[in-house]
């Protein structure tokens, strides 16, 4: 693949010491691995090859690879996260571990622990000590990639709107262009998430590199609220109604015969 192409990619990334299953796009692998997530939509990658977004031994990979051919490849650590670096494994006491946690009881070795601002991995806890290894988590582990490129993404349009659901995790953009310049309808849910102003200065880069657009505007639709019908002057008034299609003025729903 030609640097600067966009392509599908679809993966199982293991282990290669222990052959578990670390990470799948295709659904049937997980079920086999018993890693299903329910509510997950299983779909492949969508990367720029060359761009520096994947561990270096993955992105060498793609720039070699063919479309529609399945690859399997181990990488070492060195070409991945690195070894682990002793100097980011840290011993504390319990009694800080605890001071930087909300609820104890979701502490569990293996478990993400935020120190003083630091995001790290609870790897001991016992005898009043606690200790927090900073290195990535998958550090230190040589890996194995099988995976195909199952689509080499053609057409600037078809370009914008892949690399727009793969930077956000959103659907729904609607996209016209004036030229290189490219004007953006955001999808409704993306008004309201709390990352949206990164997301979206984010996307004017991955855009001019991508498809060197000019001008990249952003557009939110904010649709009238609907205001709640009022109520019926003729509706029924006794609070102890409990019928809503009652129309009568004073009915003697609640009321006790005496």
């Amino acid at each position: 693949m030609e640097e600067g192409t966009i392509v599908h990619v679809d993966y199982d990334l293991y282990n290669a010491d222990s052959g578990d299953l670390i990470e799948t796009t295709r659904e049937e692998v997980a079920k086999e691995h018993d890693m299903h997530q329910e509510g997950r939509t299983y779909t492949p990658l969508v990367c720029v090859v060359g761009a520096g977004n994947l561990i270096s031994g993955f992105e060498d990979s793609l720039l070699e690879a063919e479309a529609d051919k399945d690859i399997s490849l181990e990488i070492a650590p060195s070409d991945a996260y690195g070894e682990k670096d002793p100097d980011q494994i840290e011993t504390i006491s319990v009694d800080k571990l605890l001071r930087h946690v909300r609820d104890p009881k979701s502490l569990y070795i293996g478990g993400p622990v935020s120190i003083e601002g630091r995001q790290g991995t609870l790897s001991y806890l016992a005898a009043g000590r606690a200790r927090i290894d900073y290195n990535h988590p998958m550090a230190g582990r040589t890996l194995k990639y099988d995976y195909k490129i199952v689509k080499v993404v053609e057409g600037k349009e078809e370009k914008v709107a892949a690399l727009l659901e793969a930077n956000t995790g959103q659907e729904g953009f609607e996209v016209s262009f004036d030229g290189d310049d490219i004007s953006i309808i955001v999808p409704q849910t993306m008004l309201f998430d709390p990352n949206a102003a990164m997301q979206k200065f984010r996307l004017v880069t991955v855009l001019r590199d991508a498809v060197e657009a000019g001008k990249v505007s952003f557009v939110e639709v904010h649709e009238p609220r609907v205001a709640a019908e009022e109520s019926s002057d003729d509706s029924c008034e006794n609070p102890s109604c409990e019928d809503p299609s009652c129309e009568v003025k004073e009915c003697d729903a609640g009321s006790e015969e005496e």
